[in-house]
């Protein structure tokens, strides 16, 4: 009888261990899944900071102040705007005509 008793006993003690394994792995991949949870929470919060700013940079309003204050650029008006013509008759027939403003002083 005592045999049987010991190996019900080492039983459960291995159980009992197995248990405590368990819990406590159970308990760092909770931990382990707040922190991915947090860090994803945190990441979602700067890519929409970012894309807001991406936006707002991206504004047809800013681009034109740009173009006028760092590029020294200004809206085209036909009053200063001339067209090329073609009017060699030397040049060849499949050269590309280019059409570009120019601005006059």
């Amino acid at each position: 009888m005592t045999r049987v008793n010991m190996m019900l006993l080492l039983g459960v003690l291995a159980s009992a261990l197995y248990l405590v394994r368990v819990q406590y792995e159970s308990r760092r991949l909770t931990t382990e899944l707040d922190r991915a949870k947090d860090l994803a929470q945190e990441l979602q919060t700067e890519h929409d900071r970012l894309d807001l700013e991406r936006r707002a940079l991206g504004t047809p309003l800013r681009v034109e102040k740009l173009a006028r204050e760092q590029l020294n650029m200004r809206t085209v008006t036909p009053a200063i705007t001339q067209y090329a013509r073609m009017g060699d008759s030397s040049a060849s027939a499949h050269a590309p005509v280019s059409l570009k403003a120019v601005e006059q002083p």
